[in-house]
């Protein structure tokens, strides 16, 4: 495969700000918008797997985890739980890990437990994946909270990864990717550009800036995956930091 050293990165799709930034939600909290139920169902949706995970580390059985996350999520996509959203809570992962805690310590039994595999339409929850995900987990005296974070940044990191994925696939690069993506791990020094160079028909000099633009675009896309989980845009770099010092913990 070759590419050509003046060629571009894939295309930038325009992100979705408007649509699913923490902000949105917070602001239409206190009354009944379809676009701020969306935005919060896009977030609920890279975090279900974390807080699943949480209450899992609580000591529940994968049925009444599952149980207890799909009531929450019910609740809160349902019955307009945000109005407990505090200015502090402004981080989307710190007042969804508030909101479970609170929730798991209500009495939740009586008149909130969902029959397995009813209600949370909006979300599509794979329970059968996400408790073979959890068998997969190494053992670890961590707290529950500290393994939530763990898992938040994984998954978060997870979905970037997928979407810059899918933007080299629109642009039929998907081998270009495939090849490179090693490359977004460790320090750009220690990169293995001339065993790159000759795998992809190019020059290492060409191969060089492939890898400086894929890794600027991989940051540029968490970010934004960051920013739409922020209520202040001017924690986001903080916030960066936080997520891979958590990974690296």
């Amino acid at each position: 495969m070759s590419a050509e050293t003046g060629s571009s990165g894939p295309a930038r799709p325009q992100a979705a700000f408007n649509t699913t930034h923490w902000s949105v939600v917070l602001a239409a909290s206190n009354n009944d918008s379809t676009r701020a139920r969306e935005a919060l169902a896009k977030l609920c949706q890279t975090y279900w797997y974390p807080l699943y995970a949480y209450v899992r580390r609580r000591g529940y059985s994968a049925n009444d985890a599952q149980d207890l996350t799909q009531a929450f999520f019910e609740q809160l996509l349902e019955r307009r739980s945000l109005a407990s959203a505090a200015p502090e809570l402004g981080k989307f992962r710190s007042f969804i890990l508030t909101a479970m805690k609170h929730f798991l310590a209500s009495e939740w039994k009586q008149g909130m437990a969902q029959k397995r595999g009813g209600g949370c339409q909006m979300l599509s929850l794979d329970w059968a994946a996400a408790e073979e995900r959890f068998d997969l987990e190494p053992a670890t005296h961590s707290s529950p909270d500290k393994l939530f974070e763990k898992q938040w940044a994984v998954t978060l990191l997870a979905d970037v990864l997928g979407r810059l994925e899918g933007e080299y696939q629109s642009e039929g690069k998907t081998d270009l990717f495939a090849a490179l993506k090693q490359t977004l791990l460790g320090l750009r020094e220690s990169q293995p550009y001339a065993e790159l160079a000759l795998k992809l028909g190019m020059n290492e000099s060409a191969v060089k800036v492939t890898v400086h633009r894929l890794r600027k675009r991989y940051r540029e896309l968490i970010h934004d995956e960051i920013a739409n989980t922020l209520d202040d845009p001017r924690e986001v770099e903080a916030e960066m930091r936080y997520l891979f010092q958590v990974l690296a913990g």
